[in-house]
């Protein structure tokens, strides 16, 4: 995808929000919701020793259904959770009244919809612009290896632009790129949330600070923003230099999306050109944050990191200047 659209590269409850990004109201998404209430559905239903075909034949539905309101997937309604809580037993008063307000708090509409309503799938490019934007609104930290674009929640707006550009320019209008270049924006003043701010851990290879993106001033701008970001506590930024060599996490880019233990399991999110591909079985997330551990030991530390940005920033300064008429 484009680095982390909701997909491309990328979700909280009114119960469990993040609050306070920045100045302005929390940004909020159902899909942690959605998947706090799968997650105690699939334990109601193991405490009773059920499978999930003798759940949907009680329901008079399909086994999906039922799957997908577990997995956080589906759009859950009061009646049908209503009529799990009578199959389940559920008697407590509180445990009902828990339960109904995740189904309400999951049926609320993300922050992100303002800005992707309307907004098609790219294929190749650019997935729904909402899905990567409502799990990375609930998670906690991220973890990435980037190959070939800066991770999204470093990116500078013209940085972002030139991306948007150069891979959706032919079909998207600019007015429709700007509303996108937005949410990224708006996605980013998760770091800074003076309450709970995301934790950001990126690994990227050398490459990137050579390829230029949009012009050698836009670079130069961009890389002295990300050595701003690694002044953050809670940002880590390293950078994997061409003299390691071949590194198994050259298979390709990928982010490791993580969430507070009651979410259940993490996601790992991968860009593909068939479309952008979600890993939720814990087998799967292990091993990509293996990777994820392993490239970050062979990669520079944060302090030879930012030396070698500031260098590379100060070439893409110096030819910008050669540039000028």
């Amino acid at each position: 995808m484009i680095r982390h659209f909701p997909a491309a590269h990328s979700p909280d409850c009114a119960s469990t929000q993040r609050v306070g990004k920045g100045a302005m109201a929390a940004l909020q998404s159902p899909i942690g919701s959605r998947r706090r209430l799968g997650a105690e559905l699939r334990r109601l239903r193991v405490k009773a020793a059920m499978t999930l075909d003798e759940v949907a034949e009680r329901m008079t539905c399909s086994t999906s259904k039922i799957s997908r309101l577990e997995t956080g997937k589906g759009i859950p309604k009061v009646p049908d959770v209503r009529e799990l809580m009578r199959i389940y037993g559920v008697v407590s008063d509180t445990e009902r009244d828990m339960l109904l307000r995740l189904v309400r708090d999951g049926r609320e509409h993300g922050w992100w919809e303002s800005y992707t309503e309307g907004v098609q799938p790219e294929r190749f490019v650019l997935d729904s612009p909402s899905r990567y934007a409502a799990l990375e609104t609930e998670a906690v930290k991220v973890r990435s290896f980037e190959l070939t674009l800066l991770n999204g929640l470093l990116q500078t707006t013209d940085y972002t632009r030139a991306v948007l550009t150069a891979l959706l320019g032919s079909a998207r209008g600019s007015q429709e790129i700007e509303r996108l270049v937005e949410l990224r924006r708006r996605r980013q003043q998760a770091l800074s949330d003076p309450e709970q701010p995301l934790e950001l851990a990126v690994v990227f290879d050398e490459g990137i600070l050579q390829r230029v993106v949009g012009t050698h001033a836009v670079m130069a701008e961009q890389l002295d923003v990300v050595l701003e970001r690694t002044e953050l506590p809670n940002v880590t930024v390293q950078v994997l230099p061409l003299e390691a060599g071949l590194h198994r996490a050259h298979l390709g880019s990928f982010v490791i999306l993580e969430f507070l233990e009651d979410m259940d399991s993490d996601v790992v999110h991968i860009e593909g050109h068939a479309g952008d591909t979600y890993l939720e079985v814990k087998s799967d997330v292990d091993r990509y944050k293996d990777v994820h551990t392993d490239v970050s030991a062979r990669a520079l530390d944060v302090v030879a990191t930012r030396e070698l940005i500031r260098r590379y920033q100060h070439e893409h300064t110096a030819r910008a200047r050669k540039a000028r008429p």
